[in-house]
């Protein structure tokens, strides 16, 4: 493999220094600082178990259903007969006649307004369609959710201004495609270190940079690109949001990437070299590009989790009939209690996950409460959980899931395509905020409460009378919540009793769990800031566990008020109390399991050892294999200039 060319070279990128706590302080100014709304989330991790706020299980308006389910049939009948998945995975490439039918039906314009010619759909039935078109192909979910959970549409919904919408909104309803830019090359979740920059220039800003992985970049017409605006007179600076259009002089899409799954993906490199974007296409103020784009991703991060619902249902569909033809030992291999636990893992995982993601996205629609902590929940726990079930499917086909679909329909079988949907699965945990950073960004709201009274009291920075303040406040919070946390509902035999109706099966048992766990995880979490105080934010391995407590406890008591809603609306209530019981039986060992590890694990030792690594100590170990792996430097440059590549754009139109 040749190496890359001199403008690729590492060597010329000026690497922006900024100090580990600078990148923090840029991280926490984007951060909605306030809790206007009540959050489910945030009380549970503060040891209230809020069911109110959950229960009964919101619904939405009827005339929303009547048009969401509506666009579903139209959607699903696209699906079943204009969509080839196996085209688009041989072929690397969505169809342009796939995109033009998506674009008649509305598909593009699911989330926005009616009146900008939109189709106006829910948050709760925009998710469904995802769920629906990501097992056509899962490139296409991606490409219909880059383009309005991320892309333009939602940043100028909740941030622009009536001449922006008035503007894009129409085009991005029907004719355009959209892509959000924000990484870079040497830039991911430490946003601080963003090197694109925006100089204003009389009535425009000039863009130069260079940006990573833009899904839908390569065929988009509309961009939201975040640029570091230079503070100076006049211009408070920093991190700001603009609309650019696609074909500005000076744009040049570098690279159409390849990854292991989701092969339709138009996901490029994009270079800006002196781009003019008119200052009327600044999305809010400068400086406040990071909060809007965290803000959109409130309810944006919804869309991941709903398309891993839809790939847990084929999931559970492949597994059901597969095992109930395929025969071992003189039985179906359902029947072996090794594949059993899996099918059952997968049905009960999918009923939860579902309900997560319905609960979070009506509770979206309603605007009621918060749920900046429930969207991220269910972005991580719907990763996370729906890489496993994809991972088991393969399992439970053998050697067929692991073969691919071409391959099974060239020798006579039927065409699986289980591989394609690991493959494709995989992204999910690294898309839209890794499951790491998904952890912190969790962990930090969190303990937004603590941080809140006590945070003084550990920031260096602060001085002797603001510690001792802070300690006063700290002192007469912590004498109000630490006693509640001692008791409650959870140890009273005849709680959440509606959920134990006659002839049903026992979910109360599962909420008490839940109330009494919520508070064993406040009081461990306190316990952890008061050992390790300022040191707590290092302390990653703890802090995820108390998140996947979290995840856990939220979606099991979203999978028992989903289960009761069904009942009282007499659909299927007796098997979704089966599914929530199996459930919560389930999720309840992990639980126990994370607690445990909360104090009992290798935190210590693996950071010795990484130590090691990094130092050289155990370069014997790597000795006796062949590295496979190209020249060329870890990160490709991103020096600001003109590009020296040819355009590989391809507007669809």
């Amino acid at each position: 493999m040749s190496a890359p060319s001199d403008s690729f070279d590492t060597a010329q990128v000026p690497e922006p220094k900024v100090s580990e706590r600078e990148a923090r302080q840029v991280a926490e100014a984007a951060r909605e600082q306030g809790w206007r709304k009540p959050s489910f989330a945030k009380e549970l991790f503060l040891g209230r178990f809020r069911l109110d706020l959950i229960h009964p299980h919101p619904a939405p308006p009827a005339e929303d259903v009547r048009r969401g389910e509506a666009f579903l049939a139209t959607l699903r009948e696209f699906c079943e007969t204009r969509i080839d998945g196996a085209q688009i995975e041989r072929e690397a490439r969505i169809p342009d006649e796939v995109v033009d039918g998506l674009k008649e039906l509305g598909a593009f314009g699911m989330k926005i307004d009616r009146k900008y010619g939109g189709l106006g759909l829910t948050q709760v039935y925009y998710n469904k369609a995802l769920a629906l078109v990501g097992m056509a192909n899962a490139s296409i979910g991606a490409l219909l959710s880059a383009h309005q959970s991320i892309g333009v549409p939602q940043p100028l919904k909740m941030f622009g201004t009536q001449e922006q919408k008035d503007t894009f909104l129409p085009r991005l309803a029907r004719t355009d495609i959209s892509a959000f830019l924000l990484t870079e090359p040497d830039v991911g979740s430490d946003p601080a270190r963003l090197a694109t920059t925006a100089v204003r220039d009389g009535d425009d800003y000039v863009l130069d940079g260079v940006k990573l992985w833009t899904t839908n970049g390569v065929v988009a017409d509309l961009l939201v690109v975040m640029a570091r605006v230079p503070k100076s007179e006049g211009h408070k600076g920093g991190i700001t949001a603009f609309v650019v259009e696609a074909d500005s002089p000076g744009i040049t899409v570098e690279n159409r990437n390849a990854f292991m799954g989701l092969r339709g993906l138009e996901n490029g490199v994009t270079r800006f070299h002196q781009v003019r974007v008119p200052a009327a296409n600044r999305i809010g103020p400068e400086g406040a590009g990071l909060k809007i784009a965290l803000t959109t991703l409130n309810t944006g991060r919804l869309s991941l989790p709903a398309m891993c619902v839809g790939a847990g249902k084929w999931c559970l569909k492949i597994a059901r009939e597969w095992t109930a033809a395929r025969e071992q030992w003189g039985k179906p291999v359902a029947h072996h209690e090794a594949v059993g636990e899996k099918i059952s893992f997968i049905a009960a995982t999918t009923f939860a996950l579902e309900a997560v993601v319905d609960l979070a996205s009506q509770m979206a629609d309603e605007d009621r409460n918060d749920i900046r902590i429930e969207a991220a929940l269910a972005k991580l726990y719907g990763s996370e959980m729906g890489w496993l079930m994809a991972d088991e499917l393969v399992q439970i086909r053998g050697g067929r899931g692991f073969e691919t679909a071409d391959s099974l329909a060239a020798r006579g079988e039927r065409a699986v395509p289980a591989e394609q949907v690991l493959r494709d699965m995989r992204i999910n945990r690294i898309f839209e905020g890794s499951t790491e950073i998904m952890h912190l960004l969790i962990a930090r709201e969190a303990v937004d409460a603590h941080l809140a009274v006590a945070g003084d009291i550990i920031d260096p920075d602060k001085t002797l009378s603001d510690k001792a303040k802070a300690g006063a406040q700290a002192g007469a919070f912590y004498a109000r919540w630490l006693p509640k946390l001692v008791a409650g509902p959870g140890q009273l035999p005849n709680s959440y009793a509606e959920f134990h109706p006659k002839g049903h099966l026992d979910l109360s048992a599962h909420l008490r769990y839940v109330e009494r766990t919520s508070r064993k995880l406040a009081r461990s979490t306190f316990y952890a800031m008061s050992r390790w105080q300022g040191r707590m934010e290092t302390k990653q391995g703890f802090l995820g566990r108390i998140v996947d407590i979290g995840a856990e406890l939220f979606a099991m008591s979203a999978a028992c008020v989903r289960a009761e809603m069904l009942r009282t609306q007499g659909e299927h209530g007796r098997e979704a109390y089966q599914l929530a019981d199996v459930f919560c039986r389930q999720s309840r060992i992990r639980v126990e399991e994370l607690f445990t590890r909360l104090w009992s694990n290798t935190d210590d030792v693996d950071r010795k050892v990484v130590n090691g690594v990094l130092a050289g100590t155990y370069t014997w170990l790597e000795e006796g294999v062949i590295d496979p792996s190209g020249d060329g430097p870890w990160i490709a440059g991103a020096t600001p200039g003109p590009s020296e590549r040819d355009n590989v754009r391809r507007p669809i139109r």
